[in-house]
């Protein structure tokens, strides 16, 4: 099955099938199984990353990318350019493109470098702390390109240390296992980074992610507005964030919230680089029961800021999750004082932004409050988001007032 085309390497042809190919002609990168002409080239006949050519029906090339055949998403477009391989090269010029946007952004180093499909890299993430990388590849064709991928990156950016942290779930969508690698230099048991005027360190072999959201950055540079002499609930505050910044921004008193011990005596030790700790108290355990303690105690607060993680990771989950984001912003807002401020995100992309509004909304009226939106935020401009991959614009954030019934 495999060909000469575009170019001197080999590699296999991948047919759609008829009429299937209108995604692709309007940017989206990604062909599912039931969208191949699986008589004319089957699956079964390609191995996990395989470079493909990709047809269509008609026999035109639309691109060239890789396979896995045992995946929903079988297929994702790399590049639309004839005779440019997928290979160092190619990674190498894709990093350059993106380290260009991301030094006209930010001032110092601490940022999301590759976001995935919006940076022409489909299935690799990579975050920039200073002289260290943290790598995310989460698709088999990725896995095959490892090692280019890393001698890309050592090129360009001349790291101190790079670790692969593939130990993320969503690599079993791929047949791939989970594992943690330091594949270039060495790397300190925690590094630094800068955000706003806040130094924070974080472990890169453990936590969540990467070690770091930058996602929420841009609007965390959003809350420190709000915060001024006032007293403000963090719930979920992992290694403290936006804590920190509140603190740092003027709030008077901070209580940070998360079910992980080792998240918050990192948000202890974030506190204390900040001159901040004698503002910030700690209470572990499960949000939703801490905040029905707090409000049996009679707790108020003057901001809440929400930010949980994805209650929503797959379409059929959509009905649990919604409530569970309901469940969470009643619980919120009942422990907020007159005129308070509501800060709540949401990073499921199967959570829509009009509905999540609108699950806030009705958490308001069951509370017999009133709601001002203030502002809307998204993910930081370091994570792009792709105008025909709808799937690349995940994180919704709304700032709101919240007033007694009108």
């Amino acid at each position: 099955m495999s060909f000469e085309r575009n170019g001197s390497e080999m590699n296999g042809l991948l047919r759609l099938a008829k009429n299937q190919d209108r995604r692709l002609r309007a940017g989206h990168l990604w062909i599912y199984s039931n969208e191949v002409d699986s008589v004319a080239t089957p699956l079964k006949g390609f191995e996990p990353g395989q470079a493909v050519d990709v047809e269509s029906a008609q026999g035109k090339w639309l691109g060239r990318g890789y396979v896995n055949p045992g995946s929903l998403i079988c297929a994702r477009i790399v590049t639309r350019t004839p005779g440019t391989a997928i290979d160092a090269s190619l990674l190498v010029h894709r990093i350059k493109v993106a380290l260009a946007l991301r030094e006209r952004l930010y001032a110092r180093p601490y940022y999301r470098l590759l976001f995935g499909e919006a940076d022409g890299v489909p299935g690799v993430v990579v975050d920039r702390y200073g002289d260290y990388l943290a790598v995310q590849i989460t698709t088999a064709g990725m896995e095959l390109q490892r090692e280019a991928l890393v001698t890309a990156l050592v090129k360009v950016l001349r790291p101190s240390g790079v670790i692969l942290r593939n130990d993320g779930a969503v690599r079993e969508l791929e047949a791939l296992p989970r594992y943690v690698e330091l594949v270039h230099g060495d790397l300190p048991d925690a590094v630094a980074l800068d955000e706003g005027d806040c130094r924070f360190e974080v472990s890169l072999t453990e936590g969540q992610k990467t070690g770091w959201f930058f996602d929420q950055a841009a609007n965390r540079d959003q809350l420190v507005r709000y915060v001024g002499g006032k007293r403000m609930l963090d719930v979920c505050s992992y290694s403290g964030a936006w804590s920190v910044r509140a603190a740092r921004a003027g709030a008077s008193a901070v209580t940070a919230v998360d079910v992980s011990t080792k998240a918050l005596a990192q948000l202890t030790i974030n506190a204390r680089l900040n001159q901040v700790e004698g503002l910030i108290d700690n209470l572990q355990g499960d949000a939703f029961q801490l905040l029905r303690d707090l409000r049996a105690q009679r707790e108020r607060f003057d901001v809440v800021v929400l930010d949980p993680p994805a209650f929503i990771k797959r379409k059929k989950d959509l009905k649990e999750g919604a409530l569970a984001y309901r469940r969470l912003n009643e619980a919120a807002l009942g422990l907020l004082g007159r005129d308070g401020i509501l800060v709540t995100a949401s990073c499921s992309f199967h959570m829509q932004r009009d509905q999540l509004l609108r699950i806030v909304q009705q958490a308001a009226r069951h509370g017999d409050r009133s709601l001002q939106l203030l502002q809307q935020g998204q993910q930081s401009p370091d994570h792009p988001i792709h105008p025909a991959i709808s799937e690349t614009a995940y994180l919704k954030a709304f700032f709101l007032r919240v007033l007694p019934t009108l």
